[in-house]
């Protein structure tokens, strides 16, 4: 008997997305679309603790910006814009490539003061390349004590680590925290009293602990501490102790969904698994909430564009 194709799981995704994100997004959603199916582009968020001075130089010489310093401007640009009925049609450098970030009591940004983005974009710096422009930043390289200068990344991931907005001494904890960058990110503020850095995955907490050993020296690495237990009991092993938790949930990641057949959740064997992601995602957060100590603050974030994995799940 004859057996119909397999439909790819990226076609899947795509079709997916031009009913539910089509209908969400109307008029948007042609421009999102293409960006979606765009090559991936990504950042260098540079190392702190290499030595490793000349890089920002050199980054320039290509034409790379660091796209931190340069926000608060961007922001005005794109009041005055907004108050002039102009609007923004989006993010013009291609940084912002669509993780949705959710904060609890989250200010604007002409509520910041500026010493608190000062302080955001003095500790932490990310170089990308102009929109439209298709150069690939070089490999890491190491310097004298073999910490790697940059780590490569896609620049919207650092959006969470800037709503966190750590402080000095913070007790953090990163409870979705594998890959890396992140947590890596979370380190160069140089603010984290201790940093707590958990995965459920215990092959991709082997890859957490290559990136710090890559980026981070010893002393460092030894207020940092990784483990993998499920997010979604948390508050069972250490609740209520955290200034700060961010809470970057598993998400039908979009962009790789619309790209990629490897490890795609829209795969018709995980149907099921994609179907349970809100209450998944709804458990970890109530986990994070219960981790953090009265006052302290939790940051949830996807990289999906779905409602019902972002505002639903928090509200």
């Amino acid at each position: 008997a004859a057996t119909l194709p397999r439909i790819p799981s990226t076609r899947l995704a795509l079709h997916h997305f031009d009913m539910n994100y089509g209908l969400h997004l109307g008029a948007l959603w042609p421009s999102v679309r293409a960006g979606l199916l765009c090559e991936q582009k990504y950042g260098a968020l540079l190392n702190n603790f290499a030595a490793a001075d000349h890089v920002p130089e050199e980054l320039e010489l290509l034409n790379a910006a660091d796209f931190i310093s340069e926000a608060p401007q961007k922001a005005q640009q794109w009041q005055r814009g907004a108050a002039e009925g102009e609007g923004a049609g989006g993010c013009e450098d291609g940084t912002c490539e669509g993780r949705t970030v959710i904060q609890a009591g989250m200010v604007t940004q002409a509520e910041m003061s500026p010493p608190l983005c000062t302080s955001i974009s003095s500790k932490i710096k990310c170089y990308t390349f102009p929109r439209g422009d298709i150069m690939r930043f070089r490999p890491a390289r190491p310097d004298a004590l073999g910490l790697l200068d940059y780590y490569l990344m896609d620049a919207a991931s650092l959006l969470p680590v800037l709503a966190l907005s750590v402080q000095p001494d913070d007790f953090v904890l990163d409870l979705c925290a594998a890959p890396g960058g992140k947590t890596l990110a979370l380190l160069q503020t140089g603010f984290c009293g201790h940093l707590a850095a958990n995965d459920i995955s215990i092959s991709r907490t082997k890859r957490l602990h290559q990136i710090l050993h890559s980026y981070v020296p010893k002393e460092v690495r030894e207020t940092v501490s990784v483990t993998s237990y499920d997010g979604r009991v948390w508050d069972q092993v250490k609740g209520g102790t955290f200034d700060k938790v961010l809470v970057d949930v598993p998400c039908t990641t979009d962009r790789h969904s619309a790209m990629e057949e490897d490890n795609n959740i829209f795969h018709k064997r995980r149907t099921k698994e994609r179907q349970m992601l809100p209450m998944l995602q709804l458990q970890l957060l109530m986990a994070g909430i219960l981790a953090a100590k009265p006052g302290g603050e939790v940051v949830y974030s996807t990289c999906s564009l779905s409602p019902l994995q972002n505002e639903c799940v928090v509200e």
